[in-house]
C-alpha cells in the first residue's frame, strides 16, 4: 500500500488554489509575449504572480498573526502589480481586452479572498 503524501494546512485554502491556477494563466499569457519581452514584462509579470502564491505560503507559515497579515499584504500588493502590468500588456497588443478582462475576474476573486483571509488573521488578535 503506497501513501498519500501529507497536505500542508495552505493548499486547503481556496484562495491558494485560486491563486496557482492564476499563475499558470499568467504563463500561458506570457508565452504569446513577443521574444523581445522574454526577460522584460514577461518575466515581471510571472515574478509577481509567483510572489502572490508564495506569500500566501508563507504567511500561512508565520506564527504571529501580525505576520501571517503582512505576508497576505505583500501577496495582495504582488496580485495587484500584475493586473498593472497587464493593463500594459494590453496597451502594448500583448494581450487582447478580453483577456484582461476575464483576468480581472481571476483578480478579483482572489483579491477578495485574500481580504477575507486578512481580516481573519486580525480579528484573532
Amino acid at each position: 500500500m503506497v501513501s498519500q503524501p501529507k497536505k500542508y494546512s495552505f493548499e486547503k485554502l481556496e484562495v491558494y488554489q485560486d491563486a496557482r491556477i492564476y499563475v499558470k494563466h499568467l504563463y500561458m499569457l506570457t508565452d504569446k509575449f513577443p521574444d523581445r519581452e522574454k526577460f522584460g514584462l514577461a518575466s515581471q509579470l510571472q515574478r509577481a504572480g509567483v510572489s502572490v502564491v508564495s506569500n500566501i505560503v508563507e504567511g500561512t507559515s508565520r506564527t504571529s498573526d501580525k505576520e501571517k497579515e503582512r505576508f497576505i499584504e505583500v501577496a495582495y500588493g504582488s496580485l495587484l502589480e500584475t493586473f498593472c502590468q497587464l493593463q500594459i500588456a494590453n496597451d502594448l497588443n500583448y494581450i487582447q481586452q478580453s483577456d484582461l478582462d476575464k483576468v480581472q475576474l481571476q483578480i478579483d476573486k482572489i483579491a477578495n479572498k485574500l481580504s477575507a483571509l486578512k481580516r481573519s488573521y486580525h480579528q484573532k488578535h
